[in-house]
């Protein structure tokens, strides 16, 4: 009785001070797997940053006390956070290569083999809620990979933008970004397949604010420099994907100020969406994607 009072105004303890540090602050608790005080010190980095967002791991209960800034943040971007560093919990798997590079004694038994459902009643009762998701991936990944899928159309909205930059229109470039932004705003984690899962979980952030970068700005040359870190971030989530159709991805050796830049096209011949009509034919197919 006497241990659990004592869990209970650590808890309280640590709340009021991040709240006293953290604006529009929430509190929320939610079950992250974890074995030892090198997982605590682990699970707390990824879950704090200054001033957004502090965690609070208990290593008896497996509980994350979570306080964010509700205006900036949120319990689920912590959550992703932690899991990228190599913990699963009630809304994110981690990545099975960084799971695999924890310490020895970082290695707690996996319950889960996918996501977990992020409603209430999935928090109270984690491990069951992700084993009936695992089943619901495994036949996720058993689909006809040249059937319609979740990221078609985001995939089909990211070459539109590219050929309003091929064409050097920025106003159709900003209303192509407006587009792939709500394609991306759609995408249902839960029902993509355990590889598409890892890497949106990795991408999604960063595809995001370049799609907003590009729909809020009608500058073609503002447009290009951030079609360059979203193109990056879309050839890993197209390597994963494996779309019906065949992509190229492609590369422009004077893009980037001599740096060179790649994108993806649905067609082999060279349209650059670096230079449009000035160097159209720059560039050259450096991988060819298909099933």
């Amino acid at each position: 009785m006497k241990s659990f009072l004592l869990l209970i105004s650590v808890a309280l303890l640590f709340t009021a001070t991040a709240q006293a540090q953290i604006k529009n602050a929430k509190t929320t608790t939610s079950k992250v797997f974890g074995n030892c005080g090198m997982c605590k010190t682990t699970i707390e980095k990824a879950g704090s940053k200054k001033k957004l967002y502090k965690t609070d791991w208990n290593e008896e209960t497996k509980m994350a006390t979570i306080t964010y800034d509700s205006k900036k943040s949120s319990a689920d971007e912590v959550m992703k956070n932690i899991a990228l560093s190599g913990y699963d919990n009630v809304n994110y798997l981690a990545p099975d290569n960084v799971y695999s590079k924890l310490h020895g004694c970082c290695k707690y038994d996996r319950e889960q083999k996918t996501v977990a459902a992020t409603d209430a009643k999935s928090m109270t009762d984690g491990a069951a809620t992700m084993q009936d998701h695992g089943n619901q991936m495994q036949a996720n990944n058993t689909m006809n990979m040249n059937e319609t899928t979740q990221l078609k159309a985001v995939y089909d909205n990211y070459f539109l933008l590219k050929d309003a930059l091929v064409k050097t229109d920025g106003a159709l470039a900003s209303t192509k970004g407006a587009d792939l932004l709500t394609a991306l705003n759609m995408v249902e984690m839960g029902k993509l397949n355990t590889e598409e899962h890892t890497v949106w979980m990795q991408v999604e952030k960063a595809l995001k604010t370049d799609a907003k970068r590009i729909k809020e700005s009608s500058d073609i040359d503002n447009q290009r420099e951030n079609f360059i870190t979203l193109s990056k971030m879309m050839y890993e989530l197209v390597k994963a994907g494996k779309p019906a159709e065949t992509v190229y991805y492609q590369f422009c050796p004077m893009a980037n100020d001599g740096k060179g830049a790649n994108w993806l096209s649905k067609e082999s011949a060279i349209k650059n969406p670096y230079y449009g009509s000035q160097m159209l034919t720059c560039g050259k197919i450096i991988e060819t994607i298909k099933q």
